[in-house]
């Protein structure tokens, strides 16, 4: 790998970003970034207390700030929140300064995968998170479409196989 190319990861919540991406940066010894958790280190709390105060509007502001700082860097792999493509500005820079895979998966997974998880504010309160989580992917999986360069399907496979499978569509 010559030149250090970006990788972004899209995708739902619960669809495995920041395991996979973790894994993702080891393999191609790149630096490793999730948007959650530079948000977190940025404000010294939680995503929930962010979201609690400043309301999702907020805290997306924040999130579109970190995309816009991150994605200039060279030579990462950046785990993104999975409304971060709600921002027209964050999808063309991630679609503009990197490639961007898709991590895919379905409702019963996520809600497998997050259904003990209370950082997940729009859903650690919800009355039924099977409802909100299938509102939220008609409204977001167009936009993820929209910016992928490769998509790739979480469901039945563990990480490794999903980094293995990220290496080879990108060609690295």
């Amino acid at each position: 790998m010559a030149e250090k190319r970006n990788i972004f990861l899209v995708g739902p919540m619960g669809a495995g970003k920041s395991t996979i991406g973790r894994q993702l940066a080891r393999q191609l010894h790149l630096e490793f970034y999730d948007t959650d958790a530079e948000i977190e280190r940025r404000t010294g709390a939680d995503i929930a207390w962010v979201f609690e105060l400043e309301g999702e509007e907020g805290f997306r502001a924040r999130e579109e700030k970190v995309i816009e700082e991150l994605t200039e860097l060279s030579g990462i792999v950046l785990a993104t929140g999975g409304g971060s493509i709600l921002s027209k500005e964050s999808r063309n820079r991630l679609s503009a300064r990197g490639i961007v895979v898709y991590l895919q998966t379905t409702i019963d997974k996520q809600v497998a995968r997050t259904q003990r998880d209370k950082r997940r504010p729009l859903i650690a309160e919800a009355d039924n998170p099977r409802e909100v989580l299938e509102n939220l992917a008609e409204e977001r999986n167009p936009l993820y479409e929209e910016i992928a360069d490769v998509t790739v399907h979480t469901d039945d496979q563990g990480a490794k196989v999903v980094v293995d499978e990220i290496i080879e569509k990108i060609g690295l």
